[in-house]
């Protein structure tokens, strides 16, 4: 069995709708490409909506 890796030890990007960096998930393995987004909320636009009403 291979060893563990620590979470720092993964790669990280930053998200496009609120720019907060976010690491690697083993669900995204097949298209860590084409990931764009931290989370769901970030994805459909609810983040940018709750900051533009000044839910903040």
């Amino acid at each position: 069995m291979p060893p563990m890796r620590r979470k720092s030890d993964l790669p990280t990007k930053d998200c496009q709708a609120c720019g907060r960096p976010f690491a690697w998930r083993k669900k995204w393995a097949r298209d860590w490409e084409n990931v764009l987004y931290c989370s769901d909320a970030c994805r459909t636009g609810a983040y940018s909506r709750a900051r533009a009403n000044g839910a903040d």
